[in-house]
């Protein structure tokens, strides 16, 4: 089962590396299924895996000058307040059985639950939302919209441990009117930031870390996003966003009928 959660882990980096977000949503799935961790630590986990990697794919698009840096803090400043608060506080205090009656609700099962009808969202964004021929808005945006939305994706992101860049892209071309390319790269510095700043929070909750099982998975997530960068100029990334758009929605149907039936 490691073999293919391994595998897996490249789909994922390949998947952020081309398109800037969704393949983030795999990460917890793959720790939960694959590596028999808890959801409550995969999300933990998560965060710093997609972090590390997301911070590679960011480097690479700053070299290439497609990240607008002051735009994208706009957005990650609430984000990365709204994620470090999440997992500092939050999560901590959310008891492991929630309600006992008049069924059992235990906190892994919630989050589970909580993550699949994310990537239910994620899935209809993918496969709906055509970003890379979105128009760049004119005019002015409004601030607030981009500050809420900052700080939501940063609590999802707290919450599930997913990178949220299915939620971000869009904000930035639509709220922002950012170009797809430019909206892809300040979309992994976000990812980027939010993520590890909000597994810092982990750390001081003193959350117990496998870095064996996390440093073999960052190896070959940003292996994948190695190969997605690259395969991003010769794949239509249209093509490539509704694909896996079916994708994570099959398995965000798996995880329903996993935990709930």
């Amino acid at each position: 089962m490691e073999y293919l959660g391994f595998i897996a882990a490249i789909v994922m980096g390949m998947v952020l590396g081309a398109i800037g977000g969704g393949g983030s949503i795999l990460t917890v799935p793959i720790l939960v299924y694959f590596f028999g961790q808890d959801a409550s630590t995969a999300t933990g986990y998560s965060l710093l895996i997609v972090g590390l990697t997301a911070t590679y794919g960011a480097i690479n698009y700053y070299r290439k000058g497609l990240i607008e840096v002051k735009a994208a803090l706009t957005f990650a400043v609430p984000s990365i307040i709204a994620v470090y608060l999440t997992r500092a506080y939050l999560m901590p205090a959310i008891p492991e059985v929630i309600f006992s009656t008049p069924f059992v609700l235990e906190k892994d099962v919630l989050i589970m639950v909580s993550f699949a009808f994310l990537m239910m969202l994620s899935a209809y964004m993918m496969l709906t939302k055509n970003t890379s021929q979105s128009k760049q808005t004119k005019g002015n945006h409004n601030p607030l919209y981009i500050v809420v939305e900052g700080a939501v994706v940063g609590v999802a992101t707290g919450m599930l441990g997913a990178g949220g860049g299915f939620l971000i892209i869009p904000a930035l071309v639509l709220l922002m009117g950012m170009e797809m390319k430019k909206a892809v790269g300040a979309s992994l510095l976000i990812i980027s930031l939010k993520s590890l700043i909000g597994f810092t929070g982990d750390l001081q909750a003193g959350v117990s870390v496998d870095w064996l099982l996390i440093g073999k998975l960052i190896i070959f997530t940003i292996f994948g996003m190695w190969f997605g960068t690259r395969m991003a100029s010769k794949i239509d990334g249209n093509k490539l966003q509704k694909g896996f758009g079916v994708f994570t929605l099959f398995i965000a149907i798996f995880i329903l009928v996993k935990e709930l039936i």
